[in-house]
């Protein structure tokens, strides 16, 4: 079975973390993509995000419905699993991920969740992946890494899997 990792992750001011040079959400994809062979697409916003964090946030709330990302979702026609990962913004993922997701056709795919948070877990990630990726098969067994424990998270993603 082929496995896609689709995440968003963003370094610079991290709540509770301070400064990164990577992003939480990147580290817990690469512990996941070691563990699994999977392929990962990054999703990249086509505009940075500025790099404090409250500008950030507020960013991600104007971008809502609307958020650009650089280049396009592979072709998951290929994959049998897809792992969506994001840290939380406005209590659901990162708007970018909707961008990308919405350039899939998700049928039949078997979609599991992983989000980075400092207090928010899986929030309505998994809730707003099944209404993005209609026909899609989302596991409401989904994954919530404090951003502030991403480092020391690899035997979390293992137990997990």
């Amino acid at each position: 079975m082929s496995s896609l990792i689709i995440y968003f992750s963003r370094a610079d001011e991290n709540y509770a973390v301070g400064y990164i040079e990577k992003g939480n959400t990147e580290i817990v994809a690469e512990y996941l993509q070691e563990l699994t062979g999977a392929d990962m697409f990054k999703v990249e916003p086509l505009v940075p995000y500025a790099k404090d964090y409250n500008t950030c946030i507020q960013e991600a709330k104007e971008r809502i419905g609307n958020a650009p990302i650089k280049g396009n979702l592979p072709d998951v026609s290929g994959y049998d699993d897809i792992y969506v990962m994001s840290p939380i913004y406005w209590g659901t993922y990162a708007p970018e991920v909707e961008t990308a997701l919405k350039q899939g056709d998700f049928t039949g795919k078997n979609i599991r969740v992983i989000t980075t948070h400092e207090g928010s877990g899986i929030a309505n990630t998994i809730v707003d992946v099944k209404k993005v990726c209609a026909g899609a098969i989302v596991s409401d067994n989904g994954l919530a890494i404090k951003g502030s424990q991403a480092k020391d998270s690899k035997d979390k993603v293992k137990a997990w899997l």
